[in-house]
């Protein structure tokens, strides 16, 4: 069967002579349009989602969670600061230009130049150098022994030297050209990005001949798109929309654990979140438990630490600020800290019933605080504001490096270098460098144990719970969810 879709009719057409035939077109509803399309600028889900499927990475990992080969066919770590990678010698770009070591290295160049800007530049900085050094060989220099380089590779997507370089980052962005298994049609603004498969592509072919990701921020919407066919896969539902899905015909829900900490971050250099007491008191009025429980009901646990157990540096018998809305109210009144206005930012991709809940909690332990509502974009920009002073008081947020390792969580999010940070603190700054640059994993867990230590001490961020993936879809797609959250189009299939 061939199966196309017109106005949200879905036509199925027999072809006797094509055994294992594939679906002409599928349709993603994502709560926003990608920030970017540039894989090393924004990673969120929006954004991850779509140019996960343009690019090829360094690695990648299987659906196991292993990591595996992908333009690097070989990795030899030499000495504790270099790593040898052995380049595939097959892959072309979009524009049927090869792909080379030489694309490999500016790759990494790229997203590791501090002029660039990249969001992502706390993952790589300890990379100083990506050089050329064969045929089909690049050598990566690191700042000392970086024990996490490999899974973070598995982030970083290569790619062609020769267009960006042409064309420039803001033209790169608009029509980027990668070497994976579909590649970018057209970008829509404000409505949905097409890419068609890619025919010549090197590795699993993909089973859509066009995919459109379309963005729906409500999410009523995005489910009556699912049960009416106009929509094939949906994201960001919660439990309660699980729960009505389930048993509907010609619609199933997938669910995944995932690596994301779903957390409640806390300037804490605007006063009066600079005074530790303040913070605490945020904390104690958060009732994490009831919130897992009485809210999400979809397979998420509560996280006394900014990691979940899958993680490197995870730290066993860690226990969070107790639940106390009493004693919470008590150092509110006693600071005086309901007298500042705090705006509370979330956006729609997130459950606003969290942030909802979240905020009923905080007022009722007397602080001032009302939510700030914006699109994906502003968000992020907002989180990365040029000042630490300027960045949101408190924020909703959901954290997954994809990397199983907690430097990947925990130095973006604390490390006072990092753009997304809001904690200034030289001693925590030094554990954190410690755990990412020790190649003994007893040192690294030793540092690791000091970070949750000196985190909680200091209430600088509150975890909230280990986040489940939901996803409501067509019964005729065939697709197993990961942990890390991935939309890879040629992993998936379609049944008539």
């Amino acid at each position: 069967m061939i199966r196309t879709s017109i106005r949200g009719i879905v036509i199925a057409t027999s072809l006797l002579s094509a055994p294992a035939l594939m679906a002409q077109d599928f349709t993603v509803n994502l709560v926003n349009e990608p920030s970017t399309l540039d894989p090393h600028q924004q990673w969120n889900p929006d954004s991850y989602y779509v140019y996960r499927n343009i690019f090829d990475n360094v690695v990648t990992r299987d659906d196991a969670g292993e990591i595996v080969p992908q333009i690097a066919t070989e990795w030899n770590q030499v000495s504790d600061t270099e790593m040898v990678l052995t380049i595939r010698d097959d892959v072309t770009f979009h524009d049927g230009e090869p792909l080379t070591a030489e694309d490999v290295a500016f790759s990494v160049q790229r997203i590791t130049n501090p002029d660039f800007g990249s969001p992502q530049l706390g993952q790589f900085n300890q990379i100083t150098g990506a050089e050329v050094t064969g045929d089909y060989e690049v050598t990566l220099t690191t700042d000392g022994a970086y024990p996490v380089l490999l899974a973070q590779l598995v982030k970083l997507s290569v790619v062609p030297k020769h267009v960006v370089e042409d064309v420039g980052d803001e033209a790169f962005n608009n029509a980027p050209v990668g070497s994976g298994p579909y590649a970018f049609e057209a970008w829509n603004r404000g409505v949905d990005v097409t890419l068609t498969r890619n025919d010549d592509y090197w590795g699993d072919a993909g089973p859509f001949e066009t995919a459109s990701f379309v963005a729906v921020p409500d999410a009523s919407t995005r489910v009556a798109n699912l049960r009416a066919g106009t929509a094939d896969l949906i994201v960001s539902i919660d439990s309660d929309i699980a729960r009505q899905l389930e048993g509907q015909p010609g619609v199933q829900v997938l669910t995944a654990p995932t690596e994301r900490v779903a957390f409640m971050g806390m300037n804490t250099t605007r006063p009066p979140l600079d005074d530790p007491q303040v913070r605490k008191a945020a904390m104690m009025a958060i009732d994490r438990e009831g919130i897992v429980q009485g809210i999400l009901a979809g397979g998420e646990t509560v996280v006394d630490q900014m990691a979940t157990p899958s993680h490197f540096g995870y730290v066993e018998g860690v226990e969070a600020i107790a639940y106390d809305p009493e004693e919470a109210a008590r150092i509110v009144e006693e600071t005086g800290a309901g007298e500042t206005p705090m705006q509370f930012a979330t956006s729609p991709v997130f459950d606003q019933r969290i942030v909802q809940a979240i905020q009923q909690m905080l007022t009722e332990a007397g602080f001032n605080v009302e939510i700030s509502m914006t699109d994906m974009s502003t968000y992020l920009q907002a989180a990365r504001a040029p000042e630490q002073t300027e960045r949101p008081y408190l924020s909703f947020g959901r954290w997954s490096c994809a990397c199983q390792d907690v430097d990947g969580v925990q130095f973006p999010l604390l490390h006072s270098s990092s753009s997304w940070s809001r904690v200034n603190d030289a001693e925590l700054d030094g554990l954190l460098e410690q755990g990412r640059t020790s190649l003994d994993e007893d040192a690294r867990m030793a540092a690791y144990t000091e970070v949750q230590k000196t985190v909680q001490d200091n209430a600088y961020i509150l975890p909230l719970y280990q986040a489940v993936a939901l996803y409501g879809a067509s019964d005729k797609l065939e697709w197993t969810p990961t942990a890390n959250e991935s939309l890879f189009l040629n992993r998936m299939s379609w049944s008539e």
